[in-house]
């Protein structure tokens, strides 16, 4: 697993020793970054340091899609309940499926049902 996943503020940092039990490396922006950074900001660290952004936000994805940037990678998921009680099986499952695809340049789109794969530019 070559990934490195930042967590947005909107993800609970109890996704952080999730992710590092099934092998990835994993940093909350809490423990890096101010709280009230913008998602530029955030965007801009992943990239600089070479981590996949692991976000609820929407903006993430506009923001790859207006820039046609090539990075960093963003994981979105896309449900009611973000809890890695109720996400965790299925966010293990899309990064261990596209761990390519992120470690290249993409947008990962996890819901409850399916996964949508985007390659980096869009």
């Amino acid at each position: 697993m070559s990934v490195k996943l930042l967590i947005d503020m909107n993800l609970s940092p109890d996704w952080v020793p999730i992710l590092k039990r099934h092998g990835w490396s994993a940093v909350h922006w809490s423990t890096i970054g101010d709280p009230r950074e913008s998602d530029r900001v955030i965007m801009d660290w992943a990239l600089r340091h070479d981590y996949i952004v692991f976000t609820h936000d929407l903006d993430f994805g506009t923001m790859l899609a207006l820039s046609h940037a090539t990075g960093p990678s963003v994981l979105q998921v896309r449900a009611q309940d973000i809890l890695p009680d109720h996400l965790e099986n299925i966010v293990i499952a899309a990064l261990r499926q596209h761990d390519d695809d992120l470690a290249s340049g993409s947008l990962i789109v996890v819901d409850e049902n399916r996964t949508r794969v985007r390659i980096l530019p869009i």
